[in-house]
């Protein structure tokens, strides 16, 4: 009768889930989404600590085990939840990633140890699922580390150029086929071993091989990754909701991150290779492109009081100023005086899919006015101002007019085609992808430097 009730409680939870997702598709019912995933989660963690009461030969001590090991990580998740900034949030997302490989790497290891009653093709089957487990989780969880390690710029954002690096993914790949094989006809522990060294490397370089401009993607991939690799760990527990639970992350992970290859025209095996195609391409800014010219804030005031339509693209540099706050005062101000205000939102714009919706949701910047690259592209040659919010390789025309740069046949907001463009910076320096802006040089570009927060502060002053 209990094991009838869990399954039931799995099959509601595996049910939330899926609104969950469907709700987290669209920024007006995103609130609703996070609800029901919260709601199925709490269903789903009810119904294993009660399965799992029932089945001890010590229902008190293995509460008592499960309530201390809540505990800790809901002390740890409370605290990191209420300092992390939004800036951080790529590389905490990142990092979280990482711990789901590691608990995969960690049941499989359990899985070997305790295998539990097998006989016959159940042992064989159950190894391979052991073997498929810890690798996926290994290559997640360096993978993850790597990528978090890069997104908070410890490391550099360059990929790393080995030498027939494509090579030595490949022989990793046959190595682990090789040591599966003789782990399941030896049971023994070495080849287990050195597959879940193997995979850690593997995991590692392939992170480490994919460039800065497409980190983006590599947060969604290994999202995937993490979903594959809990679906590995529900085989190994005989868990129906974990299976469902990784399938569902590991699909939708996928399939965002072949949507954001799409946005970027990138290759989705490319990305996943490891930085596949980056032969030949120059990271260094050394062209020379010109002077460029610096307006004030006064200037600027002065061009959005006589614009009749005005588009503001952001990026990274708006969330680390946390200018979301003043960009939506700037906003009603002048839509208030009659003039037309869009956000244009490249796809990978930020460190995160959604980074910049998010920040705008947040400061309450109606929906309806901020658009995608498609729908704003079109609309850019009739524009009078652009404001570049802290925005670099997303509004890169290298992408267009350079084939050797790294970010060559990317699609970015055209904003050098409006009458006028300023662009809020810090300073001159490069990209997230390293290489250098020839927008910041052409003729109908200023900059206005300074920190985002306060430039927009003092701008919406002088208004």
């Amino acid at each position: 009768m209990t094991l009838n009730l869990v399954q039931a409680a799995y099959l509601i939870a595996a049910v939330l889930f899926v609104l969950s997702l469907a709700g987290l598709s669209r920024h007006e019912t995103a609130r609703r989404g996070n609800v029901f995933g919260i709601i199925g989660m709490a269903i789903a963690l009810g119904a294993t600590i009660w399965l799992a009461a029932e089945q001890a030969d010590s229902p008190g001590v293995t509460l008592v085990l499960i309530a201390l090991a809540m505990a800790a990580g809901a002390a740890i998740g409370l605290w990191r939840a209420r300092v992390v900034q939004m800036t951080g949030m790529p590389q905490l997302i990142a990092m979280l990633h990482s711990f789901v490989g590691i608990a995969a790497v960690l049941i499989g290891y359990n899985a070997y140890r305790a295998p539990g009653p097998l006989s016959g093709s159940e042992t064989t089957i159950h190894l391979v699922e052991v073997s498929l487990g810890i690798f996926i989780g290994a290559v997640t969880f360096t993978g993850s580390v790597v990528a978090a390690l890069k997104l908070s710029g410890r490391v550099s954002s360059n990929p790393l150029m080995l030498p027939r690096r494509h090579l030595l993914n490949l022989l990793a790949l046959l190595s682990s086929a090789g040591l599966l094989v003789w782990f399941v006809a030896s049971h023994a522990m070495l080849p287990l071993l050195l597959l879940t060294v193997i995979a850690l490397a593997f995991g590692w370089h392939l992170v480490a091989s994919i460039g800065g401009g497409d980190m983006p993607i590599v947060v969604s991939m290994l999202n995937s990754y993490s979903g594959w690799a809990a679906a590995a760990a529900g085989f190994l527990l005989g868990n129906d909701l974990l299976i469902v639970t990784g399938a569902l992350v590991g699909s939708s992970g996928a399939i965002l991150s072949y949507l954001m290859c799409q946005g970027m025209n990138r290759s989705f095996l490319s990305v996943i290779a490891g930085g596949f195609g980056t032969e030949g391409v120059t990271f260094a800014g050394d062209e020379d492109y010109g002077e460029h010219r610096e307006a004030s804030a006064a200037e600027v005031a002065a061009l959005l009081r006589a614009a009749r339509s005005v588009v503001i693209t952001p990026g990274y540099g708006m969330a680390v100023a946390r200018a979301q706050y003043p960009v939506a005062d700037l906003t009603a101000r002048l839509r208030k005086q009659g003039t037309q205000v869009r956000f244009g939102i490249h796809p990978v714009a930020g460190r995160l899919p959604g980074h910049m919706n998010v920040l705008l949701a947040e400061a309450r910047v109606p929906y309806d006015i901020v658009l995608g690259l498609d729908e704003i592209n079109g609309d850019l040659p009739d524009t009078d101002v652009v404001l570049v919010i802290g925005a670099n390789d997303t509004v890169n025309p290298a992408a267009i007019d350079e084939p050797g740069s790294p970010i060559a046949g990317m699609p970015v907001l055209e904003v050098w085609k409006a009458r006028e463009v300023v662009v809020l910076k810090r300073s001159m320096a490069s990209g997230y992808a390293g290489v250098q802006n020839p927008l910041f040089f052409r003729d109908n570009t200023r900059m206005l430097f300074g920190d985002a927060k306060d430039v927009v502060e003092e701008v919406v002053r002088l208004l």
